[in-house]
């Protein structure tokens, strides 16, 4: 069986076929650029245009289920999208109007949530009954699967830890609130707190290749640390999964996998030790679109 996912990214909209008797390899895949900038209409146009070169590509038609995963969610009592950082999703029925342009059943699904379904199904948390996916790259995001299965919650917004407030912080955040995890965690953030204690600015993977000598990285990592431990353990506290598979560019960093880090996680846990498995991801940068596609099995 083939199934067809599609990655709608703020930069980049991606495809892929997966043969489910081969999981975690991609049969054929595409990419090509979101250019939201351009309108709502124009990136329906540039996801029909997608479709129609993996048709070619693969030699294939489209099939009747197309899985998506994408910026936001779907507000269950209007169907609209909502809290996307590509602004120009948000109030759209872009489930509805996927459905109608590909003459497909488009299949919606936050891209946190592809990430985490495609890890519990085929990647680091393989195996665990109640797995957090969360994502820590330019934005942060969460996803949570239990038994193999997305939980979306009333509003659809189960997962979204990134805009939980951190105790003592402040920033501002894209949504309109203060002190989001987002602000704190996000690679531009730790970029930013940088910048005001160093008065230079860096790039995230500068400030770790420079911690050894700068005192300023060193700042900055250790909040980082300090930081994820807080925001992480409100998770815990209240999900209490058995494994977390951290995505994102800042999720490759190795001092979220340390022991320090483990304690600074524990030190928030309302239990005398932490036996959660707090992993790197399997699927690399394949997981959202995977997960996109295993909404249509």
């Amino acid at each position: 069986m083939m199934l067809w996912g599609i990655d709608l990214g703020g930069t980049k909209i991606e495809g892929a076929l997966l043969d489910t008797a081969h999981p975690g390899t991609a049969a054929h895949r595409l990419r090509i650029p979101t250019e939201g900038g351009r309108g709502y209409e124009h990136v329906l146009e540039q996801i029909t245009r997608l479709i129609e070169n993996l048709e070619r590509q693969s030699g294939l038609s489209r099939p009747a289920r197309i899985g998506i995963g994408t910026p936001g969610a779907i507000e269950p009592t209007t169907g609209q999208l909502k809290n996307s950082n590509t602004r120009c999703l948000n109030g759209r029925t872009l489930r509805d109007d996927l459905s109608r342009t590909l003459g497909v059943q488009a299949l919606l699904a936050n891209d946190a949530n592809c990430f985490a379904l495609a890890e519990t199904k085929w990647g680091a948390g393989r195996g665990a009954g109640v797995v957090f996916g969360l994502i820590l790259g330019t934005g942060v995001g969460g996803g949570l699967v239990v038994d193999g299965k997305l939980v979306s919650g009333l509003h659809g917004i189960a997962g979204e830890w990134g805009h939980n407030p951190i105790p003592g912080e402040s920033t501002p955040c894209y949504c309109g609130r203060l002190g989001c995890v987002e602000t704190v965690l996000a690679g531009p953030s730790l970029e930013r707190f940088y910048h005001e204690i160093s008065g230079v600015p860096r790039k995230l993977p500068e400030i770790v290749a420079r911690a050894a000598e700068d005192a300023h990285a060193r700042a900055t990592l250790n909040r980082l640390r300090e930081k994820f431990g807080v925001a992480l353990a409100a998770v815990l506290n209240i999900v209490d999964p058995d494994a977390v598979v951290i995505g994102g560019g800042v999720g490759n960093l190795p001092l979220l996998y340390e022991e320090a880090t483990r304690h600074a996680v524990q030190a928030h846990v309302f239990n005398p030790e932490l036996r959660t498995r707090i992993l790197p991801p399997l699927l690399g940068d394949s997981a959202g679109v995977f997960g996109a596609a295993l909404l249509a099995a």
